[in-house]
């Protein structure tokens, strides 16, 4: 009985990892309870959007209750009891959290710089798997080097750094009073990433030198055979694992023993078998690896967490063959093998573009022009099932995504901006952040979006508006939020009825619920009597051109807010939702305030003593 509940699970939800998966998080539930998605996902190292999909079947069995953080209900607990899990024993460090490593109370100084630093620097680049580490994981990369005996002293090699590990490394060193390294160098293509690397780094006393290079391509032969240690946190393809790994090879020194630090984000047990057959190959051998070592900001599909693996160099690993020049997939966006359709917008044909196809990109296709009538420009579709050809769907025809339920959905981009009291003071000198679009950069705009466009709110569209009311939510305030769609979709009704006024969706032109939803109110300044614009609210189910569509829908309510003759915008995001904070400085948005928050004992019991 217990065995089918695994099998049927996990044949719902079509689970990699199959009935041991489900057993997984049944086992964590029996552990952690009440425990949240977010835990769940980094106790078992399945991606949250797995974790979300097991707990809706589960609830539908009535294993699990309904209420979040979630429980096992009593079946569940009998189901547990059944599986031989009952057994509830927990011998993770609690010091540690398992991590192997304490920031000690020297080092909080340095924790609290590179936060600051980190506000400042470079946003992420999710196109190309950037997620930004912690600062507290920095600081503990640091503490590894130091506790594997990599430093103090010697050379560092970084094969890419949009973490500002080099940072680190040398706020660290100015904290404890002298440098504790004796030369770092970042290789990566971002010029933001070296620039601001160079800027920081030029007054905290460490020698850190910055390479632009396209890793595709070997290292300069200047790099080759000159470093002690390399460490590196690819793009988590195995693709992306043995390039960066391999071009770590390249510089450091000849010889076994040199250290090598992995970063990487947890994947099925297929996939991780890739990658550690990429390791394999390049003669590195495993000395140590640590499960949720690394913590990222933004990185919500996985937990939030990565392993840090300590690998090391061979005899053999000199003998392994070199990579050269790269040119095939790197990024998990590269790895889609399902075509898209593309819709010719002279004569209405439709293409297939992708692998497999006739054309494999769309800037072959333009550069042949149409099959049918020789001419472009060309309207991207969506992507195609496998079973179905393009040719056989007209353009208007393409299949749209609704709004999907938040736990189904991966890496949310929604934000929560709660009406303020009142606006922040202008500052003496303004600073046009934004403009509106010109015709030709709508025209592209529209065209990158489509088939979605947007229109005034209404009452029809309460019920998705609620379901993405409850994931702002959850992504803003975590397990003390309010996440009943059916209570937010009768709040947002009684607003309706006094305003629609900047209540904005997106939705395909045949219409059909809502895939994208935004929220401006205009306010006044209490004490000035200003009047300004608040950006409450923005979410876009997750679709293929997401980001497309919030920027059209951002780009509606900033011009809502013209056509008011508001001439400032405010909106609040929370500090971990990075993907909505880099979509507020995209659109020239400057951060002006940071909110604090404490909590005070409000019983006996959590009182002093």
């Amino acid at each position: 009985m217990a065995d089918q509940v695994l099998t049927e699970v996990a044949d719902a939800v079509r689970l990699q990892e199959g009935p041991p998966g489900v057993r997984s998080v049944l086992r964590a539930l029996r552990r952690l309870a009440p425990a949240s998605t977010k835990d769940l996902s980094r106790a078992t190292g399945l991606p949250v959007p797995i974790v979300a999909a097991l707990g809706n079947e589960l609830r539908r069995r009535g294993l699990v209750t309904k209420e979040r953080p979630s429980r096992l209900t009593e079946a569940g607990q009998d189901v547990v009891a059944q599986l031989g899990m009952d057994l509830s024993l927990d011998a993770t460090c609690r010091t540690c959290d398992g991590r192997e490593l304490v920031i000690p109370e020297v080092l909080d100084e340095a924790v609290r710089r590179l936060r600051a630093l980190m506000e400042s620097g470079p946003a992420a680049d999710m196109a190309i798997d950037q997620s930004h580490c912690t600062a507290e994981t920095k600081v503990r990369r640091v503490l590894a080097l130091l506790t594997a005996g990599a430093l103090p002293g010697g050379s560092l090699l970084l094969i890419g750094d949009d973490d500002l590990v080099s940072l680190a490394v040398a706020v660290v060193g100015d904290v404890l009073g002298g440098p504790i390294v004796d030369k770092v160098t970042v290789v990566d293509i971002s010029p933001e990433i070296l620039d601001y690397i160079q800027k920081v780094s030029a007054g905290l006393g460490t020698r850190v030198e910055t390479v632009r290079h396209d890793l595709r391509q070997p290292l300069p032969a200047a790099l080759h055979d000159q470093y002690d240690v390399a460490m590196t946190d690819p793009p988590y393809t195995p693709e992306g694992a043995r390039l960066f790994l391999s071009r770590a090879v390249e510089g450091l020194r000849p010889g076994p023993a040199h250290s090598v630090f992995f970063s990487f984000g947890g994947k099925s047990p297929d996939e991780m078998l890739e990658v550690q057959r990429e390791i394999m190959a390049l003669g590195l051998v495993t000395n140590g690896y640590i499960r949720n070592f690394n913590e990222y900001e933004g990185s919500g599909i996985l937990g939030g967490v990565g392993f840090f693996q300590h690998l090391l160099t061979t005899s053999s690993t000199a003998s392994a063959p070199a990579q050269g020049e790269y040119g095939g997939p790197l990024y998990t966006g590269d790895k889609r093998t399902r075509q898209r359709a593309y819709a010719c917008v002279a004569c209405g044909e439709i293409v297939p573009v992708g692998t497999g196809a006739r054309w494999t990109s769309v800037a072959a296709l333009r550069e042949d022009g149409c099959p049918r009538c020789g001419k472009g420009p060309f309207r991207p579709g969506r992507l195609l099932p496998a079973e179905q050809p393009a040719e056989q769907r007209p353009a208007e025809q393409q299949p749209t995504t609704a709004a999907q339920t938040p736990t189904a959905a991966p890496a949310p981009t929604p934000a929560k901006a709660p009406a303020s009291a009142s606006a922040p003071a202008a500052p003496a000198t303004r600073t046009i952040g934004w403009h509106p679009p010109t015709p030709e950069a709508r025209a592209a705009l529209t065209l990158r979006a489509y088939p979605y466009v947007t229109r005034q709110a209404d009452e029809r569209d309460l019920p998705a508006i609620g379901a993405f009311e409850a994931e702002i939510a959850r992504v803003s305030f975590g397990e003390d939020a309010i996440d009943d769609p059916a209570r937010w979709s009768a709040r947002l009704g009684r607003a309706m009825e006094k305003s629609k006024e900047g209540m904005i969706v997106a939705h395909a032109p045949d219409g059909g619920e809502p895939v994208g939803w935004c929220w401006v109110s205009v306010n006044q300044n209490a004490m000035t009597g200003d009047r300004y614009a608040n950006f409450r609210s923005l979410a876009v189910s997750p679709l293929d051109n997401r980001g497309d569509v919030a920027e059209l829908l951002l780009t509606a309510g900033l011009e809502f807010c013209l056509t008011k003759g508001i001439t400032e915008v405010v909106g609040r995001v929370h500090v971990g939702n990075v993907p909505m904070r880099t979509v507020y400085r995209k659109f020239g948005f400057d951060p002006t305030s940071l909110s604090m928050k404490l909590f005070l004992p409000g019983t006996e019991s959590e009182g002093t003593r």
